[in-house]
């Protein structure tokens, strides 16, 4: 799967047996990304088998302690393995001093090289980009500065159409202009635009990630016609009441950002240790939108 999320924690606050705290981990185009790291990340990390050492980026939403007091920890044990690859870590301004006040307590010297971009309350825009991919970071609404991250997808190269090319006669050294959007002259004179030799690329696919937030309308010109949306249902309607005290928000809101936002898929999260499942909230949220999921944590979606 070349762009896939994997839950790792699924929980809010309070941890517990059945779910952890807010965590995910999504492979995109050879990219290998962490989004938020509570307390036993790495012990999912290892439970399902993923390497440390092939994390680039972590993302973090906000500096609430369920969704980064695993991150010490896992820096720490990718120095004692021997880590030497830089790694960016981007989050909300102060992300830099929790990380390193810890490391001066505790002593971890000679760390590898980690690159902390900071971001200022309500910041909107790229984060990252490469030739493959961009995230981009837009605020979501909660108790403290909190930010929410999309992932795209870059298009690819175009696809060869060989018989068309064979038809031409120019030479193989040509294809990679061609597949690249580039029309062609050869030495030969000969003139190949590339319309008529290739097919478009492969559809590109993107991800959005809101955890914490209220509901929080303005969120949804930013997550736009987004392939998979994870949003925050920390509660049931019946606790609405609560969620608006505490800056979260329900599954049927969750629901409702997703229709609005014309999102393709929706998976629910960040649900309160107060329930034994999950069926209510998929309940709920199917009254408003029909492509929802309620994961355990490991469940793994290929966006």
């Amino acid at each position: 799967m070349s762009f896939s999320v994997r839950i790792l924690g699924s929980g809010a606050a309070v941890p517990t047996l059945q779910r952890g705290t807010t965590s995910q981990y999504i492979q995109c185009q050879q990219r290998h990304i962490l989004i938020d790291c509570g307390e036993g990340t790495q012990l999912k990390l290892r439970k399902y088998k993923i390497k440390f050492q092939n994390i680039d980026i972590i993302l973090i939403s906000h500096l609430h302690g369920d969704h980064i007091l695993g991150l010490p920890g896992l820096i720490s044990t990718m120095q004692l393995l021997g880590r030497t690859k830089p790694i960016i870590i981007v989050g909300p301004k102060g992300i830099k001093a929790f990380v390193m006040s810890l490391f001066a307590f505790t002593e971890l010297k000679d760390i590898f090289s980690i690159n902390f971009q900071e971001l200022e309350q309500d910041t909107i825009g790229i984060v990252y980009e490469d030739k493959c991919i961009s995230i981009k970071t837009f605020p979501l609404k909660h108790r403290i500065s909190t930010q929410g991250y999309r992932i795209d997808e870059k298009p690819g190269k175009r696809h060869l159409d060989k018989h068309a090319f064979d038809k031409t006669g120019v030479s193989v050294a040509y294809i990679h202009k061609l597949i690249s959007g580039e029309d062609i002259v050869d030495n030969n004179g000969v003139e190949v635009k590339y319309l008529d030799v290739t097919t478009p690329p492969n559809p590109t696919k993107s991800y959005a990630f809101c955890s914490d937030t209220a509901f929080h309308l303005p969120v949804v010109e930013h997550i736009k016609n987004v392939d998979l949306l994870y949003h925050e249902a920390t509660f049931i309607d019946k606790e609405s009441e609560r969620s608006t005290q505490t800056y979260h928000s329900t599954a049927k809101q969750a629901a409702t950002i997703a229709l609005k936002a014309n999102a393709k898929r929706l998976v629910l999260g960040h649900f309160s240790s107060r329930y034994k499942d999950t069926n209510q909230h998929l309940t709920e949220a199917k009254e408003i939108f029909d492509l929802v999921f309620a994961p355990n944590d490991g469940e793994i979606f290929n966006v």
